[in-house]
C-alpha cells in the first residue's frame, strides 16, 4: 500500500515458534506402566505417558501430579525425576514443534486397587496398564525413542 507515493514496508515476518516444556510420568506398578492413546494434533493415535505442560512457577514434581490427577484421578505420593530429553517433531503442513520433555517416576503399591479413570476423553482414548516387555504400539515419539534406546524406568 503507498502512503504519499512511498511503498509501506512489508509485514514483519511471524515470531519463530518456541520450545514448550511437558512433563510425562512413568507410573508404574508392578512392571507395568501406566499408558493412554493420545487424541491430539501431535501424536494421534499413540500411545503416551500421562502427563502435560509445565506452568509459570510450578516444580516439575507438582506439575506430574498435577497432570496426573488431572487426566486420571489418581493421586500420586512421591514423584521423582528421571532424566529429560529434546525433541523437535514435525507435524502436518511441514510445521515443527520443538519440546523440552521432563520424565518423572511415580510407583503405585502393586496392590493399590486404585483404577485410572479417563478424566479427559476429548484428549485420551483411555488408560490402561501394560507390561514393560509388552507396550503396545505405535508409542508417542519421545516414548518410542526412549525404549529403543533401552531406557528403564523401573528402580533397580
Amino acid at each position: 500500500m503507498e502512503k504519499n507515493g512511498e511503498a509501506s514496508p512489508p509485514p514483519p515476518p511471524p515470531p519463530p515458534p518456541v520450545p514448550r516444556v511437558a512433563v510425562v510420568v512413568f507410573l508404574l506398578k508392578g512392571r507395568s506402566v501406566l499408558l493412554g492413546r493420545r487424541r491430539s494434533s501431535v501424536g494421534n493415535s499413540t500411545f503416551a505417558l500421562p502427563g502435560g505442560h509445565l506452568e509459570f512457577g510450578e516444580s516439575f514434581e507438582e506439575c506430574a501430579a498435577r497432570e496426573v490427577k488431572e487426566e486420571t484421578g489418581l493421586v500420586l505420593e512421591k514423584v521423582e525425576f528421571l532424566t529429560v530429553i529434546n525433541n523437535v517433531m514435525m507435524l502436518k503442513e511441514a510445521k515443527k514443534c520443538h519440546y523440552v520433555t521432563i520424565f518423572m517416576r511415580a510407583v503405585m503399591d502393586e496392590d493399590s486397587k486404585e483404577v485410572a479413570m479417563n478424566l479427559e476423553p476429548d484428549k485420551c482414548d483411555g488408560w490402561d496398564w501394560y507390561k514393560w516387555d509388552q507396550l503396545p504400539h505405535p508409542l508417542f515419539g519421545p516414548l518410542h525413542n526412549m525404549v529403543n534406546q533401552g531406557f528403564n524406568p523401573f528402580p533397580i
